[in-house]
């Protein structure tokens, strides 16, 4: 599977936040302009084409993923060395196909203008993860778990982080028709994500995994305007979504940048 995909899955919590901060911004009569604000979605990645989405803040009641898709706007896209011209799709996509014009270390800058006003968000690439290791390829769940044995760490997952910076650990669990450990049973998905909080080892227990299966490991090596959207308290408080962390001038969303690095785990019995 492509790493978009995978980046997908992590979006999905930061799309829900956009969302939602922008159906707020309508609710909100004290700030006018916010309403007519557009929506902006982009994540690049190194060595993929880029993919820029615009659309309309929805209301509170509307079920749809997205807002309505803003069409026909002139999007460029810099990296300092380079600007080019995005090609407009469907649905308020808009695209650059050459996959050299995303690289590591280099600052992005995407403009465009949307009624008179001119819209624009920058974000750095960052390097790839390295030295991302796990203890073992297999994870052998207990088959009797004592509830005080939970914070025994049975296996690790490390990478090299001597700066601090952002990653985010996600747990993709890639098995159809995953079998659920009967003994820790939730309503948590089998798929799920980490905040590293800058650190560089994330600790599995028994309590980690809810499901079987097997797994793709992925550490995503984000910025900070992804992690700021991800723990912003945007389900907190109705009133205060109109203040949910944006790195779009004049617009809404996120526009930011990720690589990552993918390993392989089988969760199974003991």
């Amino acid at each position: 599977m492509e790493i978009k995909t995978y980046i997908r899955y992590t979006y999905l919590a930061l799309v829900a936040a956009c969302l939602m901060m922008a159906s707020a911004c309508k609710k909100n009569s004290s700030d006018v302009n916010a309403v007519n604000k557009p929506v902006v979605e982009a994540y690049l990645v190194a060595g993929q084409p880029l993919s820029l989405k615009v659309y309309q803040q929805k209301d509170l009641t509307d079920t749809a993923t997205y807002g309505a898709a803003i069409t026909g706007l002139t999007i460029n896209v810099s990296n300092g060395a380079q600007t080019v011209k995005l090609t407009e799709g469907a649905n308020g996509t808009y695209t650059y196909s050459d996959t050299t014009f995303i690289a590591a270390n280099k600052i992005y800058t995407m403009q465009f203008t949307y009624n008179n006003i001119s819209v624009s968000a920058s974000t750095i690439m960052p390097g790839k993860p390295a030295g991302f290791k796990l203890t073992d390829s297999v994870f052998h769940e207990p088959n009797a778990l004592d509830q005080a044995y939970n914070d025994k760490v049975r296996a690790t997952v490390t990478w090299t982080n001597p700066d601090s910076l952002q990653h985010m650990l996600l747990f993709k669990n890639i098995d159809s028709n995953p079998f659920e450990i009967i003994a820790v049973r939730s309503n948590r998905t089998p798929s799920f994500e980490i905040n590293t909080e800058r650190a560089s080892i994330y600790n599995i227990t028994q309590t980690t995994f809810k499901y079987y299966g097997h797994y793709k490991v992925i550490l995503l090596r984000v910025n900070d305007e992804y992690i700021n959207v991800l723990t912003s308290n945007t389900r907190g408080s109705s009133q205060n979504l109109v203040n949910t962390p944006t790195n779009v001038v004049n617009g809404l969303g996120i526009f930011t940048a990720m690589q990552a690095d993918t390993l392989n785990l089988r969760v199974t019995t003991e």
